[in-house]
């Protein structure tokens, strides 16, 4: 029997996220006042502890819709209390992603949660439940490019400034790669309900690798460049010019030779 203290606790906000916030917050402070000796350590963290609290937003929004949904087992699962530790594949959803970030500055879209799809009717709701995380990506990346667009950069550091690019960036890469229709992404997620059957059974197979073909197509250059070209022609369309985003990027990569531009700023 689920008592009311039960369902309290289910939906708890986990101290693992509210740490991640807090490390979010000090370094992003750090970064705007220019604390940190290091301000590429300070950027790092901002922008590496941002972007996992925007993979557990995405997969709450999973989690959420699937709950309003009918699938009420969801809170058990331990997805509504934003705890990364608590996902299905917390490789795929916070390890990989941030990896990537890491290695290439790209925002891999990652794992998922459980979702128990024979308790929910309604192909709309599977459609919603599917297009939630990639659209919490979405809001992400407009409250990161607000400052942008709506010329609010009076008195914002240089610095903080480029995170702010560069963590705009790795969110719109992210819901363009989860929207892609490709088995095993959000975006197939969102048009499976409307498939027929028959289709559906010979999709199937392929889910488990469609991050994996995802990652493999984009190692070949012309994919690559072609991809980033959209990213940079839709930044631009939100006054994030390619400047800041390299910068950011430079900075984030602390370790590498730093252009000595983007540490002098603007």
């Amino acid at each position: 029997m689920t008592t009311a203290t039960g369902r309290h606790s289910d939906r708890r906000i986990s101290p693992v996220f509210l740490g991640i916030v807090a490390v979010a917050a000090v370094t992003g402070w750090a970064t705007w006042t220019g604390f940190a000796e290091q301000p590429g350590v300070a950027v790092f963290l901002f922008v590496t502890a941002a972007w996992i609290v925007s993979l557990c937003l995405h997969e709450y929004a999973h989690a959420r819709t699937a709950l309003h949904s009918g699938d009420i087992s969801i809170g058990a699962k331990g997805y509504l209390t934003l705890n990364p530790l608590k996902y299905t594949h917390a490789l795929l959803s916070i390890v990989l992603p941030v990896l990537f970030v890491i290695m290439g500055g790209i925002g891999l879209p990652g794992g998922a949660v459980f979702i128990e799809r024979s308790r929910i009717r309604g192909r709309w709701k599977h459609s919603l439940i599917s297009a939630a995380g990639p659209l919490t990506n979405v809001l992400f990346a407009v409250v990161c490019t607000a400052p942008f667009w709506l010329d609010a950069l009076d008195g914002v550091p240089a610095d903080f400034q480029f995170a702010l690019a560069f963590l705009a960036l790795l969110q719109v890469t992210a819901a363009l790669l989860n929207f892609l229709p490709i088995p095993g992404l959000d975006g197939y997620g969102v048009i499976e309900p409307w498939l027929s059957y028959k289709i559906r059974r010979q999709v199937e197979p392929y889910a488990p690798f469609g991050l994996l073909f995802v990652f493999a197509i984009l190692w070949i250059p012309e994919v690559n460049n072609q991809f980033f070209d959209a990213i940079d022609a839709l930044l631009r369309a939100l006054d994030i010019d390619e400047i800041r985003t390299y910068c950011g990027q430079n900075l984030y990569r602390f370790w590498t030779e730093t252009d000595q531009y983007c540490s002098i700023g603007q």
